[in-house]
């Protein structure tokens, strides 16, 4: 068994599990009820529950898997860039709306891949951002405000 194979899937595995752990445990702050009466931490335990299953089984084939090719470097500011344009969503919706913190978190992530141009970008982030508002707003009826107060129009 060649390390470098069970590396990747070994570390995707641990990450799902950890993740999955995690969020199980925030879903135990909220009531459960039952599988007739779901409470509201029912089904994110549920979706809790089915990460870390998924998580043990990349780590299982991470165990048993041959190798194909090594794991290369870590995409470090990709990375970075995606938890940023996270936290400016999150900074920005209240102040600016949902279509402009939108328009910039998808903007932000598009470039996270080296194959994506500007064009292709643009393209992203007007698709995303329609689809979203179409479905938060419009679909599912979600009080959100399209432009924030601190855009004057």
């Amino acid at each position: 068994m060649d390390v470098q194979k069970s590396m990747k899937d070994l570390l995707a595995g641990l990450v799902f599990i950890a993740f999955g752990l995690a969020f199980g445990y925030a879903s135990l702050t909220y009531e459960l009820g039952t599988a007739t009466r779901m409470g509201p931490g029912y089904f994110p335990l549920v979706l809790a529950g089915i990460l870390t299953l998924l998580g043990a089984v990349i780590l299982f084939k991470g165990i048993t898997a041959p190798s194909e090719e090594p794991m290369g470097p870590t995409p470090w500011f990709a990375g970075a860039l995606l938890i940023a344009a996270l936290f400016i969503f999150g900074f920005t919706v209240r102040g600016l709306g949902l279509v402009p913190a939108l328009m910039i978190a998808v903007f932000m992530s598009a470039f996270a891949s080296r194959r994506t141009s500007l064009v292709g970008a643009a393209v992203m982030t007007a698709g995303l951002t329609v689809l979203c508002v179409v479905i938060f707003v419009y679909a599912l009826g979600l009080p959100l405000r399209m432009f924030g107060p601190w855009l004057s129009f």
